[in-house]
């Protein structure tokens, strides 16, 4: 009886084994998959224009060149200065974000608010319906002056409807009235029982508001472009659009000229691995940075999910 039970056991973990070993398989060939379009790029960055040209993309490049690196930093300051911009716009205004969010959700999130539906249904409007560009731009620019500001960067992706309806939802769904209530009870202010309770309680939707909140910023080379004129508040993503731009510009001017100066010209310009130079430059920071966040935002789900 003894010997079969061992057998029995034996077999099952032999099982176990397999079953980790199938789904470790399965998911690093889907990480292998996930990360091979970024190591392409990579690859392309640092090929040799001419390769290409003759060639196409490879993983393994025939000729390794970093042509189009010492093109984009030929003026290492204006890069270094962009990314300054882009991670002040990104520390400051998700920190914003995230705050505003919640200070709007929370309210509206309680049935002890009265005007609770109308504003539920004010912010859900602006999903939607909009102002459209000109009526924006013109409120900016004439009214509240803040064009060629750095401010015009954080303004606008300030309050996001849908984040606004995701963490009321969050706090309708795991922070109690009774817990709210006993503070109360207590002496507790609204925004003691909002920072010291609701806040630590909230770390989930803290997390998942400030990941979108962050990427929205990193990414967004629109507002620069719209309201931004002096080259020293350019963050990293419209100086690679500027590049691109000029890039486009001389290989069109290239192409316009006899055959004996084109082929000079687009030796000096590497078009195609000077753009995944920029790719790479324009999400390296973010790329870095994203694991050690997804740490603290998977942490934050744990600690959420668990109820006493």
């Amino acid at each position: 009886m003894k010997s079969e039970r061992i057998r029995r056991a034996y077999h099952s973990n032999a099982i176990s084994r397999k079953a980790d070993f199938l789904f470790n398989a399965i998911f690093t060939a889907y990480c292998l998959i996930c990360v091979s379009p970024i190591l392409l790029i990579f690859m392309v960055s640092i090929s040799n224009e001419l390769s290409l040209v003759e060639r196409g993309y490879s993983f393994f490049p025939t000729s390794i060149s970093l042509t189009s690196y010492r093109y984009l930093f030929a003026d290492p300051e204006k890069i270094l200065r962009a990314y300054g911009v882009s991670i002040a716009v990104c520390v400051s205004g998700t920190a914003l974000s995230v705050l505003m969010t919640m200070l709007y959700a929370y309210p509206i999130s309680r049935a002890s608010f009265k005007y609770r539906n109308f504003f539920s249904f004010y912010i859900f409007f602006t999903m939607l319906f909009s102002g459209g560009l000109v009526p924006t731009y013109i409120m900016y620019s004439s009214y509240f002056h803040l064009i060629n500001n750095p401010v015009m960067l954080v303004v606008p992706g300030l309050v996001s409807a849908f984040n606004v309806l995701v963490v009321r939802t969050f706090f309708r769904l795991n922070i109690p009235d009774s817990v709210l209530e006993s503070a109360r009870m207590d002496g507790a202010s609204e925004f003691l029982i909002f920072f010291r309770i609701v806040a630590p309680l909230s770390t989930p939707a803290i997390a998942t508001i400030g990941l979108f909140s962050v990427l929205m910023y990193w990414n967004d080379w629109y507002s620069c472009l719209l309201y931004i004129n002096d080259a020293k508040y350019y963050n990293i993503q419209y100086a690679m659009y500027q590049a691109l731009r000029t890039i486009e510009y001389l290989t069109s001017s290239s192409a316009n000229m006899n055959m004996a100066n084109f082929s000079g010209e687009m030796a000096k310009v590497p078009a195609e691995s000077l753009r995944m130079a920029m790719a790479i430059i324009g999400i390296g920071p973010i790329v870095f940075a994203y694991p050690f966040f997804q740490r603290y935002f998977i942490k934050g789900l744990t600690l959420g999910a668990v109820k006493e």
